[in-house]
């Protein structure tokens, strides 16, 4: 992250034709790395994370203009992110479901056979479990486990309550942990 980045002033450079450009190219430089990862974590493979963040980045470029500013430019950014990796996940689920294979099996082969993933066996196992999550719960505990997000942005990238944003992530723990406890 930039530490010189202020959006008020991104937002200022976003609003006129003639600086929109370069507003976006800060956009970008700011927001690429934390969304790459939290793509990275929802669809396991280094190629299909870069292709969606660039999807992002598109969809955000093509609809800068309808940004109304009533939400962080990230949180927006997460949301179009988020949107992606569903529309993926659903396209890979029903390509799966086609082929009668075991969508579960089939994320965690790719996750191994990634050159750009090394993991122990506790990483492994944490993999496993997430991979086991329904997609809300998994994006869910992603963004508050691993980004520290609060409920009330979750809340706004979601469009549901905190309350339900907190259930969630509760639900995803226990799991996770039953997972790791029947793996060791």
């Amino acid at each position: 992250m930039n530490s010189t980045y202020n959006e008020r002033e991104v937002l200022a450079l976003l609003q006129d034709e003639k600086t929109q450009r370069r507003g976006f190219e800060m956009v970008v430089a700011q927001y690429s790395e934390q969304l790459y990862w939290q793509i990275r974590r929802m669809v396991y493979t280094h190629e299909d994370a870069n292709d969606l963040l660039q999807n992002t980045f598109i969809k955000a470029w093509l609809n800068i203009d309808y940004f109304r500013g009533d939400a962080k430019l990230s949180t927006w950014l997460y949301r179009i992110a988020l949107n992606e990796c569903l529309t993926f996940l659903n396209k890979q689920k029903a390509m799966a479901t086609v082929s009668l294979d075991d969508p579960e099996a089939d994320v965690l082969q790719k996750l191994e056979s990634d050159p750009y993933f090394s993991a122990d066996r506790i990483q492994m196992a944490l993999q496993k479990a997430l991979i086991s999550l329904p997609e809300k719960q998994r994006m869910v505990f992603n963004l508050k486990y691993y980004q520290e997000m609060k409920y009330e942005e979750m809340s706004e990238i979601f469009g549901t309550t905190v309350g339900a944003l907190k259930a969630s992530y509760h639900h995803a723990v226990k799991k996770i942990e039953k997972k790791l406890e029947e793996e060791f």
